[in-house]
């Protein structure tokens, strides 16, 4: 018996270490959800963020030409490419032919082709979380040190990469854990979060010359920003995510020629798109004293700059969607589209909305589903 349990042993060992050195790629997954489109719009990626630490970054694909979803399509796609997309998604954009994967914790940004979704090269970033385009240039941000809440982190960074030769080329430092970006005109502005610094937060906007990459000013707004984007009319729109104790969420309207903060709309964001002129956002604002979500929804005009809804999908959805998770807006159809993270470790939903709110399909995206970016033809 004891040989034979030796040997039972023996061979169970082997076969472990034999199925661990194999690369087992995970096919993608089609679905039929909807009648086909005939608009500019191609489809869009989604970029599942996967739970930090598991390596479940995954990639999505919804074909507006034939009203297929394809799920989890980058392993097929790059079969020879070890771990596949890496540790938490953290920003998918398009720009030119390729397309930009931000793998936060993986410290890479993957470029891949924007048709096919074939890798061209990996560029390696430390900790880097956002990404935005000007003439041929790319700037992601980058906490630039290691994810770990730390009182004396490091001043994070700007990175200037080019997009033909994908190499970085310039680098700049910002604020204290710098997060999403806006250009307008030469200037890059740049939301600092200060993140891993609590509870001494950042509070301001970093503003880049591009000319010099020099960072020339700063403009306070609010502890922890996140989200940035500029609308039609020169202003931008920054989130604070507070302190998540007794400062809450909210949303401020900023000047960014003379910094000044024009307008505070006291409503907690979680994220937000602009699109047609209107700012699409959910709130999903976590306290620690009572250790519960306030979870809302609305639309602002950004022409006249005020609240024109409370409302972006029909309620009985809104009650459905546990942890809302991502938001995109299609330019041309204004179908809205949100996702639902859910627990954060179970499969995510994506719901597609049409441009009143009302439901059209549900689907099943990957592990905490967030990022969208549009396919044009």
């Amino acid at each position: 018996m004891k040989k034979l349990n030796f040997s039972l042993l023996l061979f169970v060992f082997v076969f472990l270490v034999s199925c661990r050195t194999d690369e087992y790629i995970i096919p993608e997954e089609r679905e039929n959800l909807a009648q086909p489109e005939n608009t500019a719009i191609k489809g869009f990626y989604l970029l599942n963020e996967g739970n930090m630490g598991t390596n479940k970054a995954t990639l999505d694909f919804f074909d507006y030409t034939t009203g297929t979803y394809r799920r989890n399509i980058y392993g097929e796609i790059n079969p020879t490419v070890i771990k596949e997309l890496g540790d938490v998604g953290n920003d998918i954009q398009i720009y030119g032919g390729k397309m930009y994967a931000v793998i936060n914790v993986s410290n890479k940004i993957e470029v891949l082709d924007a048709k096919t979704a074939k890798r061209i090269k990996t560029i390696q970033l430390e900790n880097c979380r956002y990404i935005t385009f000007k003439n041929g240039k790319a700037y992601a941000s980058s906490y630039a040190g290691p994810v770990s809440l730390d009182p004396n982190a490091p001043l994070g960074k700007v990175a200037e990469i080019d997009t033909v030769s994908l190499s970085i080329q310039r680098e700049v430092t910002v604020g204290y854990q710098p997060e999403e970006m806006e250009i307008i005109g030469n200037q890059l502005f740049v939301a600092n979060s200060g993140g891993y610094k609590y509870p001494n937060y950042d509070r301001t906007v970093s503003v880049v010359d591009l000319s010099t990459f020099k960072e020339i000013k700063k403009i306070d707004v609010a502890i922890n920003l996140h989200h940035i984007k500029k609308d039609n009319y020169g202003d931008l729109y920054v989130t604070s995510r507070g302190d998540y104790y007794t400062i809450p969420s909210s949303l401020y309207l900023v000047d960014p020629v003379t910094g000044t903060v024009k307008k505070d709309f006291h409503i907690g964001i979680s994220e937000m798109t602009i699109v047609n002129d209107k700012l699409y956002y959910y709130g999903n604002e976590f306290n620690y004293n009572t250790h519960t979500y306030k979870k809302s929804f609305g639309i602002i005009d950004v022409k006249t700059e005020q609240i024109i809804s409370n409302k972006v999908i029909d309620q009985e959805y809104v009650d459905l969607i546990k942890t809302p998770y991502g938001i995109a807006v299609n330019p041309i159809t204004e179908d809205i589209y949100i996702t639902d993270a859910r627990n954060y470790v179970s499969t995510g939903f994506v719901y597609c909305f049409d441009k009143n709110g009302h439901f059209k399909w549900k689907t099943e995206g990957g592990n905490i589903p967030a990022h969208f970016t549009f396919l044009y033809k």
